[in-house]
């Protein structure tokens, strides 16, 4: 049973990112999450955003899958400002809700990225395969692409399919 999800970090819901992410959503079978949809805050050193949506949606993600497909667009060189609130977020699972945070251990993480550029900067993929480390998840993979005229050009479309074909051996 494939028990992943993508969660898109984006600042538009069906922007260029979602037409990738939805893409492997579609040939994967699998449901997205769309961060910009939530409400939930910044990381709080004094935990006084425990009401938001964060905690509720990480304990549902962490219940319901066991493979993190997180998609960003590059912004400025790094993932998006959503996405980035989102990791800095899992301290909360490090620090007053460490149980579940334990439960991350085992999962794995993999990155759809997206930017103008066809290739991506090194540097770009650190943080994912870093927090996944950290957190004892396995970094399987990751795919990037862009939009030409607002649709996958074949190219993308090409890696896109590598993408998922590696991705269902995997699992």
């Amino acid at each position: 049973m494939n028990r992943s999800v993508i969660i898109l970090g984006s600042a538009r819901g069906d922007g260029e990112t979602f037409l990738l992410a939805n893409y492997v959503a579609e040939q994967l079978e699998i449901p997205l999450i769309k961060l910009n949809e939530k409400n939930f805050g910044d990381y709080d050193y004094n935990y006084q955003n425990q009401d938001d949506d964060f905690f509720p949606l990480i304990s549902e993600i962490i219940e319901n899958y066991d493979t993190l497909i997180f998609a960003t667009p590059v912004y400025w060189y790094s993932m998006s400002a959503i996405m980035k609130r989102f990791f800095d977020r899992f301290s909360d699972l490090i620090r007053i809700h460490k149980e579940t945070g334990r439960q991350l251990r085992g999962k794995r993480i993999a990155v759809i990225s997206s930017a103008s550029e066809h290739e991506l900067k090194d540097g770009f993929l650190m943080p994912f395969q870093e927090s996944a480390k950290y957190l004892g998840m396995t970094y399987t993979s990751n795919v990037h692409g862009w939009v030409e005229n607002g649709a996958l050009p074949e190219p993308v479309i090409a890696r896109l399919n590598s993408f998922c074909s590696r991705f269902k051996e995997e699992i």
